[in-house]
């Protein structure tokens, strides 16, 4: 029996991360707001693809599968919420402008996108992040296409509210 470490990955499976693993774990880092937690369920979502990666690329969409399995797991992921040193920046650094604005920017997205339910984050990243339609939201949330809008409705509300987004400032009134 092979140990894990020696097992050798399916033809095409490290082309794949090496190509799509800095965007889907910047979707991670946007639900989980940790970067840690945005690594941990990056990996438990990439073990998951591995294990399956001849039926995935058998229906020709693994990034697709990747992206549903990425917020399907963190929707309905068991771990009990950590409430330990929160790590403010995101995976990617960019930009030479000023840096503590930047800062400031991102840790109040992280701290207005902390306070939405899971449900809400999630239909927030797919839909303005990831900018998909109403309808592939609710495809890969498992839920129905009222769900998704009452979700979106609702988060907009919260993040409209925060006084602390100016990404929100002009639909505020």
């Amino acid at each position: 029996m092979q140990r894990p470490w020696e097992l050798t990955p399916p033809e095409g499976f490290a082309p794949f991360v090496a190509a799509r693993s800095e965007a889907l774990l910047r979707s991670a880092w946007l639900l989980t707001g940790d970067v840690g937690r945005a690594e941990d369920l990056l990996q438990t979502v990439l073990v998951e693809v591995w294990r399956r990666w001849a039926t995935i690329t058998a229906g020709g969409h693994p990034e697709a599968y990747a992206r549903k399995a990425l917020f399907t797991t963190y929707v309905s992921w068991w771990r009990r919420r950590w409430r330990g040193e929160i790590p403010s920046e995101p995976p990617d650094r960019s930009g030479n402008g000023d840096l503590a604005a930047e800062y400031a920017d991102r840790d109040a997205v992280r701290r207005a996108l902390a306070r939405l339910s899971r449900q809400q984050r999630a239909v927030v990243v797919l839909r303005y992040v990831e900018d998909l339609s109403v309808q592939r939201t609710a495809e890969v949330l498992g839920c129905s296409d009222n769900t998704v809008k009452v979700q979106a409705s609702r988060a907009l509300r919260v993040l409209r509210a925060d006084p602390n987004l100016e990404l929100f400032a002009a639909w505020r009134s």
